[in-house]
């Protein structure tokens, strides 16, 4: 008995398929259509800039209209600005809500953001109805930005 436990033992080993259940990634959602040249961008502050904080960031979208969350309008979407991330989002599912990823869902196209002294990288993502990117992801550059104190 003793043998086929051992047996048993290896082939779970071997083959992990036949283990306790692994857990299944998320599913990807529907992405909504965006339409050709669709980019969004930064009107302030600018790449490199020196600034203090409060930090007045205001963003910009070119080739697509801004929205509310959960308004499903075809070329619209809403601003998701995101502080210091390493790396983005997965496009096929809601941008996180965080402290380093900020949904602007009511539709602002402006905001002022508290940063600490120091280099900070920000980047914009449009998120459709549902805060998923669009299909293709209209993003802007990552920016990076210098906070000295007051």
């Amino acid at each position: 008995m003793s043998k086929i436990t051992s047996f048993c033992g290896l082939l779970l080993l071997a083959f992990p398929a036949f283990g306790p259940a692994q857990e299944a990634a998320p599913a990807a959602l529907p992405r909504t259509a965006s339409p050709d040249g669709a980019v969004a961008y930064f009107l302030a502050p600018a790449n490199g800039a020196t600034v203090t904080s409060p930090v007045t960031i205001r963003f910009g979208l070119r080739g697509m209209g801004v929205a509310p969350a959960g308004v499903m309008t075809a070329n619209t979407g809403h601003h998701h600005l995101l502080i210091d991330v390493t790396e983005l989002p997965p496009d096929n599912l809601p941008i996180p809500n965080d402290t380093t990823h900020k949904h602007f869902g009511a539709g602002q196209t402006e905001t002022e953001l508290a940063l600490e002294p120091g280099k900070h990288t920000l980047q914009l993502v449009l998120g459709d109805a549902a805060h998923i990117p669009h299909q293709p992801p209209v993003r802007s550059e990552k920016i990076t930005i210098t906070v000295i104190a007051k």
